[in-house]
């Protein structure tokens, strides 16, 4: 049983950077695996994932495992995958979550380079299983009855504390999270993070502000926070 956990490359060999056919094959065929799966276990709870992102973390695996398992040590190795944190491959910050995933893709990529076929398999095993059960868990998913209010107003309001009222009667939290200018300065558009209380009419509550508002634009939409980014 030990065995089967210990890499499937002789040492020697290794060290001098020759690899034959076979061992090629098997270790690039389950790094594709190993990619495959990781991604597949990301995009099935996550409606918003892109398609660029989930090829990427399909192919992350096979690609550190070939410069892992090609260079000449495993120092080396890990010193030329470095130089891909100097590549952007999003033009966008990913969030917590896909940034665990380029990690786990990552991992899964050396482990199987420097041989250890078996342990890069439990490994990805392990993650994905616990990925997927925290998902289907309500576990930090975001209340339908937090909101992020944009309200617009006219410059020549005075907008400090003239809705307080109307927020203690329907939220049991508020806070305001941004104050700018907008329409060359002629209105001013204030963002707040909500929470409605239980039961109330969020379109009553939104009917009030108008009136204070003078009829000017007022969106909710889902909270603006930080919580995915690291």
């Amino acid at each position: 049983m030990e065995k089967l956990f210990n890499s499937i490359l002789d040492q020697s060999t290794y060290e001098a950077a020759k690899v034959d056919l076979k061992t090629f094959l098997i270790c690039t065929g389950v790094a594709i695996l190993l990619g495959i799966v990781i991604a597949l276990s990301y995009a099935i709870k996550n409606n918003n994932c892109s398609r660029n992102f989930i090829i990427s973390i399909a192919t992350l695996p096979v690609v550190v495992e070939v410069v892992i398992l090609l260079v000449n040590s495993l120092t080396t190795g890990i010193a030329i995958a470095g130089l891909f944190n100097l590549v952007r491959y999003r033009s966008i910050p990913g969030n917590s979550r896909e940034i665990t995933n380029v990690f786990m893709a990552t991992v899964a990529g050396v482990t199987v380079g420097t041989g250890y076929i078996a342990y890069a398999v439990l490994f990805s095993i392990i993650v994905v299983a616990v990925n997927f059960v925290v998902s289907c868990t309500s576990l930090g998913k975001e209340s339908s009855r937090v909101k992020t209010l944009r309200i617009t107003v006219p410059e020549s309001l005075d907008f400090e504390g003239i809705f307080d009222d109307i927020f203690d009667k329907y939220t049991t939290s508020r806070e305001v999270i941004r104050i700018k200018t907008t329409n060359m300065g002629s209105l001013y558009q204030i963002s707040y993070n909500i929470k409605l209380k239980s039961g109330v009419s969020e379109k009553e509550m939104i009917d009030e502000i108008r009136v204070r508002n003078g009829n000017l634009d007022i969106v909710s939409t889902k909270p603006e926070q930080n919580a995915n980014m690291l």
